[in-house]
């Protein structure tokens, strides 16, 4: 399942972000690839500090107070925000994400990776998101404080920008249910009964629906 959520970060956090990290240090990006996405990234990643933590919380803000966000992810963990920033010639060629991400002995695994633009599509040409899904390559250039959320499993890419400069904010989330199938029928439930209380109220169909969500979510969901 592919979403696209708007106004995950207002007009003004989006400002604050752009402000935060136009002073910070921004590295080669990869730094951070894995062994073979290291041939294929051309970009750069703000380092570690002072104003990439700031950053990465009005994100995570932003992403956990968004109620599709938490519908569709049902997060158990979510790695902390990077941001990148791509120039005219730079791009991320085909790839897929890490499947364990962080040290130690309990990595994060990424069941969904998400894409927050914080640049405005007229500030520059390609740099689309370019999703290799069941139903073909999806291209996705979305307007500044929205996010798209998509499974980690696909191969992806980054266009080369041709003009301007594009940044975002990436992060990946491990879900309390791994399933993808699974995931979709409890976000549609979810949509469904939160529709037929904002038109009905509390009624028997409602409570029905909350109560498969709710057992359906407790059949599946991981400790």
């Amino acid at each position: 399942m592919i979403l696209c959520l708007a106004d995950v970060l207002t007009a003004e956090a989006v400002a604050e972000l752009l402000s935060l990290t136009a002073g910070g240090s921004w590295t080669d990006g990869t730094r951070t690839a894995g062994w073979a996405a290291r041939e294929v990234k051309r970009n750069r990643q703000l380092a570690k500090g002072t104003a990439a933590a700031e950053a990465a919380a009005i994100v995570r803000a932003g992403l956990e107070a968004h109620q599709v966000f938490r519908a569709a992810s049902l997060v158990r963990r979510m790695r902390d925000p990077m941001f990148a920033r791509y120039e005219a010639g730079e791009e991320y060629g085909l790839h897929v994400d890490d499947a364990l991400m962080g040290s130690g002995p309990d990595p994060l695994r990424t069941d969904l990776s998400v894409t927050v633009f914080l640049s405005p599509p007229s500030a520059y040409d390609g740099g689309e998101l370019v999703l290799d899904s069941p139903a073909g390559e999806q291209t996705i250039k979305l307007d500044a404080g929205s996010a798209v959320l998509y499974p980690s499993t696909f191969l992806h890419r980054v266009a080369p920008v041709t003009r301007g400069e594009r940044r975002v904010a990436v992060t990946w989330v491990q879900s309390l249910v791994r399933s993808v199938e699974q995931r979709a029928i409890l976000f549609d439930l979810d949509q469904a009964r939160r529709d037929l209380f904002a038109r009905e109220g509390r009624s028997p169909a409602f409570d029905l629906i909350a109560k498969s969500y709710a057992n359906l979510l407790r059949l599946w969901a991981e400790s």
